[in-house]
């Protein structure tokens, strides 16, 4: 049987009515790839078009799994494959609560979801090898990352600050505790 959006989306809300289901203790089979996309900047994309609606896309948000470096939307009955660009998620925002050495970011994705940054949702930065390009990324929940968008990382470089990690000193975040590096402090231009 070829999967389809609608079938995963009338599974999905039956699972989702009791919070976000437990898609990592479901191992259906594998049905085969849906020709449903996600773009880098969290567009999420059915047949080539884009899903418009809101709430069908915070649905399917919450039956997504990654499995090594695949993505698969997953009920108890079905797994499905599709396509991420990047990360499945982007941090559209973000919240400062008790600023100063003890602070806690929270990040707002663009599905609804909210991650405390911290030991249970590190923040972590690539860095193009060309061009020296930062793309910056909170772990949202069980593998599934946020890409943190241009102008919530511009305002996070704000609350920056410089410290000792690995030996010599980093400019990076702070939050519930745990020093996330961005950047070794002696690039900074």
């Amino acid at each position: 049987m070829k999967p389809d959006a609608e079938g995963l989306a009338a599974a999905a809300r039956r699972a989702s009515k009791r919070g976000l289901p437990p898609v990592h203790a479901w191992n259906p089979p594998f049905c085969g790839d849906l020709d449903m996309r996600i773009a880098r900047d969290g567009t999420w994309h059915y047949l080539g078009t884009p899903i418009g609606r809101f709430e069908l896309v915070r649905l399917f948000s919450t039956i997504l799994r990654r499995d090594g470096d695949d993505y698969f939307l997953v009920t108890p009955v079905e797994k499905v494959g599709i396509t991420v660009d990047d990360a499945p998620f982007v941090a559209v925002d973000f919240e400062v609560t008790n600023p100063g050495p003890d602070q806690v970011i929270t990040f707002q994705t663009n599905v609804g979801d909210f991650a405390a940054a911290g030991p249970e949702h590190p923040i972590r930065v690539e860095r193009d090898p060309d061009t020296g390009e930062p793309s910056p990324y909170v772990l949202v929940r069980d593998r599934l990352e946020a890409l943190i968008d241009r102008k919530s990382f511009y305002r996070l470089v704000d609350i920056g600050t410089h410290e000792p990690h690995a030996g010599k000193s980093w400019f990076g975040l702070r939050s519930q505790g745990s020093f996330f590096p961005i950047i070794p402090s002696d690039e900074l231009t």
